[in-house]
């Protein structure tokens, strides 16, 4: 695997750090991340997840996405979640239950960089603002392990704040980013040219702005 060649800047925030936040944070996520919602759809919509699939979703939150998996799969398919935060885990669980889904999901606490599950598992995966947690090292084993778990011909989406841009607002939230890194731990990276680096092939891509950042929605197969 070539590395890609892209300046991003670096996640300072340990593991269990992060951790700590996303749990705290679990009870008002939702209305933290509810700008994020429509372009998490529109990945979803791309990745056209279809009846007896089984999908996986990386850093799945509060289980927005997850309920919608489960449906398109339905009673034949199957979806798995992996999260860091057990806070998120829960407020998932709650969320499924109370769509009726939780029969169809099976949610796990775990690192994506090291996927616990067995190799051409999954028809298809899928990421929302996610990838760009990863510190720039860890981008590419994520992405091996997501194809390692991935069927041939299998599809990934990933959603994330886009390296792919200028402007005045992706400028003050980098400074925002090298300010204040534990806070602020995410950032814009290189999403297609890392799943490309990673042995991916790029079936269809869009672009979009969120408060005046770049997003790119990205879907991508294993070949």
């Amino acid at each position: 695997m070539k590395p890609v060649s892209t300046k991003i800047s670096r996640v300072a925030r340990p593991r269990e750090s992060a951790r700590a936040a996303y749990n705290r944070l679990s009870r008002w996520y939702d209305a933290l991340a509810g700008s994020e919602r429509r372009f998490s759809d529109a990945g979803l919509q791309m990745l056209a997840a279809r009846e007896g699939e089984r999908v996986l979703e990386i850093g799945f939150g509060t289980g927005h996405a997850l309920v919608a998996l489960a449906r398109a799969v339905g009673p034949s398919g199957r979806v798995y979640g992996l999260d860091l935060s057990d806070g998120m885990l829960r407020a998932s669980q709650a969320r499924l239950e109370k769509a009726g889904m939780a029969g169809r999901v099976e949610l796990a606490l775990g690192d994506a960089a090291s996927l616990p599950y067995e190799s051409r598992g999954f028809d298809a995966a899928f990421m929302a603002f996610t990838l760009e947690l990863f510190d720039t090292p860890d981008i590419p084993l994520v992405l091996s392990d997501c194809r390692r778990v991935l069927r041939d011909g299998g599809r990934l989406c990933v959603v994330s704040l886009s390296r792919r841009g200028r402007g005045l607002m992706l400028r003050l939230y980098e400074w925002a980013h090298q300010r204040w890194p534990t806070s602020i731990d995410c950032r814009p990276i290189h999403a297609r040219e890392s799943l490309h680096a990673a042995g991916f092939r790029i079936t269809e891509a869009a672009a979009a702005s969120m408060w005046g950042l770049p997003v790119e929605i990205t879907l991508a197969s294993k070949s």
